[in-house]
């Protein structure tokens, strides 16, 4: 495996030796994140937030980025446009202008069957209704809960296979991650939809997973190498360096692709799953092992060995 390694093999990077700096460094930028998220806030799509929604039909095939175009420059920012089955159906939901109240859902279905239409291909609704932000406020309950069912099950599944101070950091960084995901989406404004939540909990796998990578590697290093922690946790991240560098270059060219090309739909979910990439693997380098070297989470070779009966046993490993 050789040839497939980004680094020279058998590279020893002083990463714990800036572990202060590091901390101190993910920390800073996580605490901007919850400062955005708290004072400026999300802008919520029409998922959270409610809105009208219309089932378009027509008789030919139909642009999907020509319809939204025409309904942002009548004054309808953030309409949601996606195809239903063929090109021929479109579903689209967006917000009532200024004005318009947003039960009075005839007259905003009335224009934007307008706008939709053209003289050669003309629109018809097949269906069209008011969405109520309760369902937002549904929806957005569900995905907390979905977040904290996944943390719960992060911290009994590592906590079983490895050793609870791995759980604890392990859970620790993921939640750097997507905190530092969703601060990005409250400090750029861009909109915040079932789609990012999506992607938010696809970062969540994806970090989980890379640094489950370095902590099996530190298990077995505890277990077959005489060293202090810190030197068995930076042998440990440098030879998973080259896996973990290229597994998040080969995920992240898939979602720039599905970013580039998959339309505007998509463009959420693709964006914060790009920016958790990098989020992801810098933390399961420079925040997941540090944290296994501070207070009472510092863990030891007692931690991960086998229980031996009595102290000499244990002395006699390796």
């Amino acid at each position: 495996m050789k040839p497939f390694n980004v680094f020279p093999y058998g590279s020893n990077f002083n990463f714990m030796r800036m572990r202060w700096v590091s901390l101190t460094v993910a920390a800073l930028i996580m605490f901007v994140a919850i400062g955005a998220m708290v004072v400026k806030g999300f802008d919520f799509a029409l998922d959270f937030t409610g809105g009208t929604s219309a089932e378009l039909s027509f008789s030919k095939p139909v642009s999907v980025d020509q319809v939204r175009e025409r309904l942002t420059a009548a004054g309808y920012e953030g309409a949601q446009v996606q195809t239903l089955g063929t090109g021929n159906s479109l579903l689209i939901r967006l917000q009532s202008k200024p004005g318009v109240s947003q039960h009075d859902t005839s007259r905003t279905v009335d224009e934007v069957v307008r706008i939709a239409s053209s003289a050669e291909n003309p629109a018809k609704v097949m269906s069209s209704g008011y969405v109520g932000p309760q369902v937002g406020k549904e929806l957005a309950l569900n995905g907390i809960y979905a977040v904290l069912f996944v943390v719960v099950g992060f911290l009994v599944y590592i906590s079983a296979r490895f050793e609870w101070k791995f759980a604890i950091a392990a859970t620790i960084t993921t939640m750097h991650d997507v905190v530092v995901v969703a601060g990005w989406f409250a400090i750029t404004g861009h909109e915040f939809d079932l789609t990012v939540l999506a992607g938010v909990l696809s970062v969540m796998g994806f970090s989980i997973n890379d640094t489950i990578v370095v902590f099996d590697r530190v298990r077995e290093n505890f277990r077959g190498m005489r060293a202090s922690p810190e030197e068995v946790l930076n042998k440990s991240i440098n030879q998973t360096l080259s896996r973990t560098v290229i597994t998040s270059f080969v995920a992240f060219l898939t979602v720039l692709a599905l970013y580039l090309y998959g339309g505007d739909s998509l463009k959420g979910m693709a964006e914060s799953m790009m920016i958790g990439i990098i989020i992801g693997t810098l933390s399961s380098i420079f925040v997941a092992c540090p944290l296994l070297t501070m207070s009472f989470m510092k863990v030891t070779k007692q931690d991960l060995m086998p229980k031996a009966k009595d102290e000499a046993a244990l002395a006699r490993r390796p």
